[in-house]
């Protein structure tokens, strides 16, 4: 949501801080907090104004007229305070139906004053402006301020003068306080502009010699500015309505929801209740918890909450978790039932949400039958059937009773069924699977040409285009009342490949001539081409980096749709209408800060532009034209017939039940011919009577559907409209949110608008008032379908609509990767891997998550292990893998892969192509002699031969001895490296047989030489071997292939890249030039002929 409520003492904080008036505002930052934990002596310590003023203490939790309910204390000194609050801290009150502890409470100081010096003022948010109210008569007294105010509207984009402000608001103010009040108030109103308030009213702000006193204040903000506003707001608390706790797992789910692209959503309103929901979408959260309180379970609802815009697997097993945690706390005598609905997804994987939740099922299986929970599921959208599948499959393993249905089942059917007012079938009826409407059922490879484009009512004509009336000089432009055509072209902003290639296919099973995508723009690359699909054959669509180089190539585009984030929207949209080319734009982003969503209102109205969202999936036009991801996959467009126009044109706020009406629309008539959700935000860039008289006006149109919701009043225009003979074509509507007026607190539903401000905008009072009009409004959602029939039918029989024969679509190839996830095709593998896995939400090393991973402290050479040997190893053999790695690490700048690092680096190379560089000398002369020297001692070993014939063999054979050897070191001046391990070695490794045998051997070597010892390399090496034959995690052929396939001459080369980079950065910080290796040291021998 959008507008969020604060506290008073967070109001009054950002008032004290960021006022800027010349008006003397006094008691400035003069208020303290009181909970039932405050240390009272502290807190006189930090207010010592506290021990000296007289005072006001009242609650602060979004109670409205305090002083009226008798929850004020007046005129106290602290004890005063302390007394009257014992009788109020931590008591149970009732604030109309809401019942809640009162835990916060504000002390503030005393203000004498006058009836005469109290004023009250109020600014709030509409889609035009903002509206100020003022009246001279302030104070708990006040009554119908809304008719008794005067009232001025500041339009958007413009400013509030003091000029205005004297003239108009106060007219009934004495002139000595006229000045004062003008500029607390511009002000104020800056202040309310500045930090994005939606509501800020002051009841009463007093206005004394000294100055301006804000006495009590509410307030709400705009939560989605949060990233333009953090530096002033910082961290704000938003407290939950009175009457509703601030419940932990409330907190978490939002954490969640911040973390996330998705939307998550979870409000508890009653934690004992035995109806629990999981709903997708938030629109169908709303129309489902309207029909668990339509069926007469409103007091058992235990949440309201959504989960939308394709989370991941994790993230929907997060939420799904957190809901069956709660709902297994407290058993309740007849059970409880969990409904998992939603409606059709129009992108979201359904198969891989549901994962999730199947995951928390089989998680929580034994609280679940235990506490006797039978779980109701109904689903639609991409891969559903696999979803459904895997939803049913679990039910049947866990013994918990799970009943599974599809899009066949009206989407609320299943409540009924829970609630026990409709019987559950026993073998629901299932649709096609995915496949079956996109591979060619029958024998023929032809594809028809062409499919029905004209209305099943209308004669098919050559263009549905009506242009746009011409406006009167001065007059904002008038807007097209077509908004798509056949012919349409389209920009996409973003890079959104997936969206594009579904509306590459909706275009070609709607067979039209082209694509209906131009272009795509997308600033964080190059201009370049991408690939898609048109039906069988691969297309390049060009991506340009900026939006001017894409409208001048492309002048035949009139719809720009923005996938722009919420960031970054506000910009690009402003930037696109500078294009008198393009007539209707798409803004898909939720969480667009509604002070820039009512500025591109203005601006999009001025130029004639037609604004579809924010926070939408868009609109669709059957036969011509979709947006984005509008009408879900291809077997839905195929299901819903949306690759052809029917008579039913719908407009909905939210996107998913968009997808609904399609489907319903679908089964009940001849089909949709045009469907816009305009969006969930308080302020639509185009609003429910723009569509309705668009379809008005549009001939092949014969009933229209609007699918309402809680908040606002623009269903009331739609009456006004049918009273007054504007509209005259049926109109079928039905308001959604009927639940929030049997709910004791408010609740904010999914939608950013879908919040009652009064009475008017309940869906209650909005449903009734169609009714009244004219408008066919059914009794509840579970009957829209049946009144869409009614009236289709009556059309039909009339005569108003001929429904037209079908003609099949063109089939179209499905995508290689989705006939893969729904398991329809096997390809083998390019690749196999065994160590690692990224896929899932947790990195796994062979088989261990990461997080274990840590918690194990396994450090580096446990995942050595597990990545080299894929098996853990016991804390000696990783001890002993971490001590090779470090006095391997470096052995001077001298060697030869040192230098070569070091050349490379001082020739100004990067880092990669020096550490490359001194890596490539690696090899049996230098550092790689672990491999060999294991290979060697080890065969040796295992024949049986004598450490004296080994060496005499060698002699003999004319090979050097692998890891025997050093250029410094000897018996007399031993390589403490050597030592070192040696010691650890002895004192941890099962058996040391190898080692043994190779220290024999030196014996035998430094007897002729002293500095034949057994070097780094030839320790590690055979005592890598021990390692692997002892350790009890190797059997001896494994152990035998890990020294041949090079595994040991790894940690040399692991480990000496370490001393190669710091070589590298040592040479950078010291600025080291350009190597040239100098004459001296060069010995010049050429032939003699030569040099004659």
């Amino acid at each position: 949501m959008s507008a969020k409520a604060i506290s008073e003492q967070t109001g009054k904080e950002f008032l004290y801080k960021f006022i800027c008036t010349s008006a003397a505002v006094q008691n400035r930052f003069r208020y303290a907090s009181v909970t039932a934990e405050t240390d009272w002596d502290r807190l006189a310590q930090d207010h010592p104004w506290l021990l000296t003023e007289r005072l006001v203490v009242k609650p602060d939790q979004l109670i409205k007229r305090r002083g009226k309910l008798g929850l004020v204390g007046i005129n106290l000194d602290l004890q005063g305070v302390q007394e009257w609050l014992k009788a109020h801290l931590m008591k149970e009150t009732s604030v109309g139906k809401a019942k809640g502890v009162l835990k916060n409470f504000i002390i503030e100081p005393f203000v004498p004053h006058t009836q005469e010096e109290e004023f009250y003022v109020c600014i709030y948010a509409t889609r035009e402006g903002d509206h100020v109210l003022f009246h001279h008569e302030g104070g708990v007294e006040v009554r119908d301020v809304d008719a008794k105010a005067q009232r001025l509207m500041v339009a958007v984009d413009d400013k509030l003068s003091e000029d205005q402000v004297t003239e108009q608001l106060l007219i009934h103010v004495p002139d000595d306080k006229k000045q004062v009040l003008a500029s607390f108030i511009v002000g104020l109103f800056n202040l309310y502009e500045d930090l994005y308030f939606t509501y800020l009213e002051i009841n009463p702000v007093v206005v004394t010699q000294d100055g301006v006193y804000v006495l009590d204040m509410a307030a709400k903000i705009d939560a989605t500015a949060d990233y333009i506003c953090k530096a002033k707001w910082g961290d704000v608390e938003f407290p939950p309505p009175f009457g509703r706790e601030a419940y932990p797992e409330e907190a978490y789910i939002a954490d969640l929801d911040a973390k996330s692209g998705a939307s998550l959503k979870l409000t508890l309103l009653n934690p004992r209740g035995r109806i629990w929901t999981m709903v997708a979408g938030g629109g169908a959260s709303v129309v489902y918890s309207d029909t668990i309180c339509d069926l007469g379970g409103v007091d058992e609802l235990a949440n309201y909450g959504e989960y939308s815009g394709a989370p991941s697997e994790q993230q929907t097993y997060d939420y799904a978790k957190t809901i069956l945690s709660l709902m297994t706390r407290e058993k309740h005598p007849q059970g409880k039932v969990l409904i998992i609905g939603g409606s059709i997804a129009n992108f979201t994987n359904v198969a891989a949400t549901f994962k999730g939740i199947v995951r928390a099922i089989k998680d929580y299986q034994g609280p679940l039958k235990e506490h006797e929970v039978t779980i109701f599921v109904r689903r639609g959208g991409p891969n559903y059937q696999e979803g459904l599948r895997v939803m049913g499959e679990v039910g049947k393993t866990t013994g918990i009773p799970i009943h599974v249905f599809g899009t066949e089942t009206h989407m609320t059917a299943i409540v009924g069924m829970a609630l026990g007012h409709r019987p559950i079938p026993h073998q629901p009826p299932m649709d096609a699977h995915t496949a079956n409407f996109l591979l060619n059922a029958s024998n023929s490879a032809m594809t028809p040409a062409t499919t029905r484009t004209a209305s099943f009512s209308e004669p098919r004509t050559s263009n549905d285009v009506t242009p746009a009336k011409k406006s009167k000089a001065g007059l904002p432009a008038a807007k097209a009342t077509t908004l798509f055509r056949k012919q349409t072209k389209a920009i996409v902003w973003g890079m959104q490949t997936r969206a594009v290639q579904g509306m590459l296919d909706f275009d070609y099973v709607c067979s039209r001539d082209e694509p209906s995508v131009a272009a795509m723009v997308y600033p964080f690359t190059g201009d370049h081409k991408q690939k898609f699909y048109w039906g069988h054959k691969e297309i390049l669509l060009p991506v340009y980096k900026n939006m001017a180089d894409a409208m001048k190539k492309h002048p035949e585009v009139d719809v720009l749709i923005s996938f722009a984030s919420l960031r970054s929207a506000f910009d690009s949209t402003i930037e696109v209408m500078q294009y008198p080319q393009i007539h209707t734009i798409a803004i898909i982003a939720e969480g667009i800060p509604e002070a820039q969503t009512r500025k591109m209102i203005k601006m999009a109205d001025e130029k004639g532009v037609t604004i579809i969202g924010p926070a939408t999936v868009g609109g669709i036009k059957p036969g011509c034209f979709k947006i984005g991801n509008t009408g879900g996959m291809l077997d839905n467009i195929l299901a819903s017939k949306l690759y052809r126009p029917g008579s039913v044109a719908y407009v909905s706020r939210s996107g998913g039940m968009s997808n609904e009406l399609n489907n319903i629309i679908s089964r009940t008539t001849d089909g949709v011919y045009e469907g816009v959700a305009i969006g969930g935000d308080r302020y639509p860039g185009s609003t429910f009577m723009d569509h309705v008289l668009r379809y008005q006006d549009t001939p092949g149109i014969k009933m229209i559907v609007v699918l309402g919701e809680i908040g606002g009043t623009e269903e009331y225009k739609i009456c006004q409209g049918i009273r007054e003979g504007r509209i005259t074509k049926p109109v079928v509507c039905w308001c959604i949110g009927t639940c929030a007026t049997m709910f004791a607190s408010e609740v904010q539903f999914g939608h950013a608008g879908a919040c009652a401000n009064q009475a008017s905008e309940t869906a209650v009072a909005k449903n009734q008032a169609l009714r009244d009009a004219g408008a066919y409004v059914p009794k509840s959602f579970d009957e829209l379908g049946n009144v869409i029939k009614t009236v289709y039918d009556e059309l039909v029989t009339n005569g108003t609509i001929v429904p037209a024969q079908e003609v099949p679509p063109p089939t179209v190839p499905m995508d290689y990767s989705w006939a893969r996830e729904l398991g329809l095709i096997r390809k083998p593998a390019s690749f196999m891997t065994s160590i690692c896995d990224e896929r899932g939400q947790e990195l796994i090393y062979a088989g261990m998550p990461i997080t274990e991973v840590f918690k194990e402290e396994m450090g580096l050479g446990g995942v050595l292990g597990l990545l080299w040997f894929q098996r853990r190893l016991p804390r000696y053999a990783c001890q002993f893998i971490e001590m090779c790695l470090m006095v391997t690490a470096d052995h001077g700048p001298a060697v030869s892969g040192a230098h070569n690092t070091i050349v490379c680096a001082r020739a100004g190379k990067d880092l990669i192509s020096s550490l490359t560089s001194g890596l490539l000398t690696i090899g049996d002369r230098f550092g790689g002699a672990l491999d060999a020297a294991a290979k060697q001692f080890s065969k040796a070993f295992d024949s049986g031969m004598l450490p004296m014939e080994f060496v005499n063999k060698m002699k003999k054979d004319g090979k050097l001895i692998m890891g025997i050897g050093h250029r410094v070191k000897s018996i007399n001046n031993p390589d403490m490296r050597v030592q070192i391990l040696k010691d650890f070695v002895k004192q941890h490794f099962p058996s040391t047989q190898l080692l043994d045998y190779a220290l024999d051997v030196e014996k035998i070597t430094t007897s002729k030489k002293p500095n034949l010892i057994l070097n780094v390399d030839g320790f590690i090496g055979v005592a890598f071997v021990d390692l692997l034959r002892t350790c009890g995690g190797f059997t001896r052929d494994e152990a035998d292939e890990f020294v041949e396939i090079g595994a040991l001459n790894g940690i040399f080369v692991l480990g000496r890249s370490m001393g190669f980079i710091g070589h590298y950065l040592d040479q950078k910080r010291l600025k080291q030039g350009l190597y040239r290796h100098p004459w001296d040291d060069i010995s010049y021998v050429l032939p003699e002929h030569m040099s004659m």
